[in-house]
């Protein structure tokens, strides 16, 4: 063999061991990047902040998207819109003729309840533009309630207007059980609008900011449980570079808008960039909504640290609130 033949050979040799090594660092440098198990590693904290609503404004009707030169001007209109300082007495008149949970007296009061210094709803719309977080139907509004849904709506509404008989009357969220944004299903709303994920090859775990909420997936294909919980039962699996969450047997109490115990949640979490989760869930419930409607929310990736959320400090409020209600009831016996 010749020296120049020498040569070739040993280059050749040199670039075929090399090859994996490159491959793999070339797909950890992706865009996606990939956990020790070549999964999407989907870990880290993520921001779903977002001025852009649940619903699409009428006024917007069958307009999908914003242009690039109206998102400034909508995004600084949302946040006026949303300044607790402004037109509070006009929005305590607010109502919806939906029966939704966020129409009720007690979540406008939650709305009011603070200056808006206390407020950390985000100051930007979503990075798709979209004018609402429901993307089906394609009119960007959540279907009609049943006519059983809308009779839970309305004892819902009795329940809260009447003298309080126990802690079970009122929400989770007020009784520091779960967040109200914090799910699941996660949505913007209010402040702590964090999630921080863990993921094993066998195990992802959900830490949500408010409200300290930990939701432990399996991953290990074995079938949902027949226990009814606090956030469901979840059971995740890899379809592709996309973790699919189907959560069902929800405790009748973790309604989520009024939803029944039929409740099926199916999340999709899915790695598009080094700094943007995309989050969409479906929600199917026959006995809450006419059809099945579908949510989707780009989280970003934040640099901060999850922060303790101490939920009432002790919840003091509840002993206040169960005794202003036996307070009423001794006044109105007497």
């Amino acid at each position: 063999m010749t020296m120049k033949q020498l040569v070739f050979v040993t280059g050749a040799l040199t670039l075929a061991l090399l090859a994996p090594t490159s491959v793999t660092a070339q797909s950890r440098n992706s865009s996606t990047p990939l956990a020790q198990d070549g999964r999407p590693d989907l870990s880290g904290v993520w921001d779903f902040r977002t001025v852009t609503p649940l619903e699409r404004p009428e006024e917007l009707a069958d307009q999908e998207f914003l242009s690039e030169e109206e998102v400034a001007a909508y995004a600084a209109e949302r946040v006026l819109a949303s300044n607790a300082d402004l037109n509070r007495e006009a929005r305590k008149l607010e109502t919806t003729s939906r029966g939704q949970v966020n129409g009720t007296r007690e979540s406008r009061d939650l709305a009011l309840a603070y200056n808006d210094f206390w407020w950390d709803r985000g100051t930007e719309v979503v990075e798709t533009r979209r004018t609402s977080l429901v993307i089906d139907p394609p009119n960007g509004r959540i279907p009609a309630l049943t006519d059983a849904a809308t009779a839970r709506a309305a004892d819902r509404v009795r329940i809260n207007q009447r003298p309080t008989e126990g802690p079970e009357d009122r929400p989770l969220g007020e009784r520091c059980i779960t967040g109200f944004n914090s799910g699941p299903p996660m949505l913007p709303g209010a402040y702590n609008m964090n999630v921080q994920i863990f993921q094993t090859a066998d195990h992802v775990v959900l830490l949500n900011e408010m409200v300290h909420n930990a939701r432990i997936v399996l991953l290990d294909g074995s079938p949902h449980g027949k226990v009814p919980l606090w956030t469901g039962d979840s059971r995740g699996h890899w379809e592709g570079d996309t973790l699919v969450v189907e959560t069902k047997n929800f405790l009748r109490e973790t309604s989520f808008r009024n939803s029944s115990k039929n409740l099926h949640l199916t999340e999709r979490l899915k790695r598009v960039s080094e700094n943007t989760l995309l989050y969409t869930f479906t929600i199917t419930d026959p006995t809450t909504w006419t059809q099945p409607w579908t949510v989707e929310l780009p989280m970003r990736r934040s640099d901060l640290p999850m922060f303790e959320y101490a939920c009432h400090e002790g919840n003091y409020g509840m002993d206040g609130t169960l005794t202003g209600a036996r307070a009423i009831e001794n006044d109105s016996s007497q």
